[in-house]
């Protein structure tokens, strides 16, 4: 009587183990999302700013509050942004394929074929 009580529960671990993999990943997809989209609104803004004078007036929104600079002043600081928005995504993206691995892994490991995705 013990024995089934005992796959029954393994079962459960393993099952839930799968959906934290799961969860982990769709998390990780989602953040991978925001930034590449936070890179692209980076690089429309740069190439906007790009042809235009260096004295011109612009606005930049900084923690909540817009801000009256020139486009010398934010061209920089837009420039620092996007290369480490670039590198953050670098290392998503690792991270990703890193859990995706250890995920494929433990399936081999403990035999798991998924009838659903």
């Amino acid at each position: 009587m013990a024995q089934p009580q005992v796959t029954t529960k393994k079962q459960q671990e393993l099952q839930q183990q799968y959906t934290n993999y799961k969860n982990n990943l769709q998390q990780l997809a989602q953040r991978i999302g925001e930034i590449e989209q936070d890179t692209e609104e980076h690089k429309l803004v740069l190439e906007t700013l790009g042809p235009l004078p260096h004295d011109r007036k612009c606005f930049r929104m900084i923690n909540g509050v817009l801000v009256e600079r020139t486009v010398k002043d934010v061209t920089p600081a837009l420039q620092t942004n996007s290369e480490g928005l670039k590198k953050v995504l670098e290392e998503l993206v690792k991270q990703y394929k890193r859990q995706q691995e250890d995920m494929e892994k433990w399936k081999k490991k403990n035999n798991i074929q998924v009838v659903q995705q």
